[in-house]
């Protein structure tokens, strides 16, 4: 498998780009990402078995059920994440190694019904917050010492809502071309 072959597979979506503006209409449409993921993700997950649960979208990549595992720990920090930039000024984050949390065992597991539960209330909650944030807020931010910068608001739900699109996005590879 070439590189660019193996890009493709790994960021199926492209990678996220920080817009240069953050109008309305782009919150908007961020924010119905985040909200109707959990639908999405039920839709895409309907039917399949556990061989299924099981197949990756690219070599040495997460299976589908491990997907479904971190969108749950993914999604979980990030509404933290919002939570704390909110009610503190610029606080520094704790960034966690996904990879390792989709090693362990609640991470490998087939069985992917508390994670939808998970994904399912954290989704609820995070719009219910989202849609009464003002402009103000959306600047507010958190420092990230991984990337050691300040991320605002408006660039995590960017993010978030790029997240949920590429890993719907490899569910949908490891369903047709499973590894």
């Amino acid at each position: 498998m070439t590189d660019e072959q193996l890009y493709k597979l790994k960021f199926p979506v492209g990678k996220f780009s920080v817009p240069e503006n953050y109008t309305p209409e782009l919150l908007i449409t961020w924010i119905s990402k985040i909200q109707n993921l959990p639908q999405r993700l039920k839709q895409e997950l309907e039917g399949l078995t556990a061989q299924q649960l099981s197949a990756s979208y690219r070599p040495e990549g997460w299976n589908i059920a491990q997907i479904v595992h971190h969108y749950a720990d993914s999604h979980l920090n990030a509404y933290i994440r919002f939570k704390l930039a909110l009610t503190e000024d610029t606080p520094t984050v704790k960034p966690y190694a996904e990879a390792l949390w989709a090693g362990l065992n609640d991470g490998k597991d087939l069985n992917i019904s508390a994670s939808l539960q998970i994904i399912e209330g954290v989704h609820a909650r995070w719009t219910i917050l989202l849609k009464t944030l003002s402009d103000t807020d959306f600047k507010k931010g958190f420092f990230h010492p991984e990337h050691k910068r300040i991320i605002t608001l408006n660039e995590s739900l960017g993010m978030y809502a790029w997240h949920c699109d590429d890993h719907i996005a490899h569910i949908q590879l490891a369903k047709q071309n499973p590894y």
